[in-house]
């Protein structure tokens, strides 16, 4: 199969002008199982893949400073098992000026691998009402222009004929 999916987490602060310390952690429930796997780690700089069955197929795609606000992940090389339950808790310490603020983020996203995959209806007529926009939009240029280039002519023969008036006239 060897396709890559994108498993998306983001959790921002407030306020950005408070610094911050953020780790990121994912687990992962297969399909049959009740209880999470803890399967990767993320603290600036350091990312640990902590299971076996992802080593080598998990790969940040997060914010890389020390205040995590997208906690993403790439699996690589996807495979039937890696359907189930996914995960993210996003750890956050707030230093504020009086104290330390500590904030827990959890999303789950669900993940299900098929063989092929298949487009949805929605996508179908986000393409299709997408060409159609940009046809509609150059016809509109289009006539636009004409216009504008009617509307110059008009202008340009009616000021020569005041001119040939003018000339006339001396």
């Amino acid at each position: 199969m060897a396709a890559v999916f994108l498993l998306g987490c983001i959790s921002c602060k407030r306020r950005a002008e408070v610094s911050a310390r953020t780790t990121v952690d994912w687990h992962f429930k297969p399909l049959e199982e009740e209880e999470f796997r803890h399967i990767f780690h993320y603290a600036h700089p350091r990312a640990k893949i902590l299971h076996e069955d992802f080593s080598d197929r998990l790969e940040w795609h997060g914010t890389k400073t020390r205040d995590i606000q997208i906690g993403a992940i790439y699996i690589h090389n996807v495979i039937f098992n890696d359907t189930g339950t996914y995960r993210c808790t996003i750890n956050r310490t707030l230093f504020l000026p009086q104290y330390e603020e500590h904030v827990t983020v959890e999303k789950e996203v669900e993940l299900n691998v098929v063989a092929v995959a298949n487009r949805e209806l929605t996508v179908v007529i986000a393409e299709i009402m997408m060409y159609v926009l940009i046809v509609v939009l150059q016809l509109w240029l289009v006539l636009v222009l004409v216009y504008c280039y009617k509307k110059i002519s008009e202008q340009r023969e009616a000021r020569d004929a005041r001119k040939a008036l003018r000339d006339q006239a001396e």
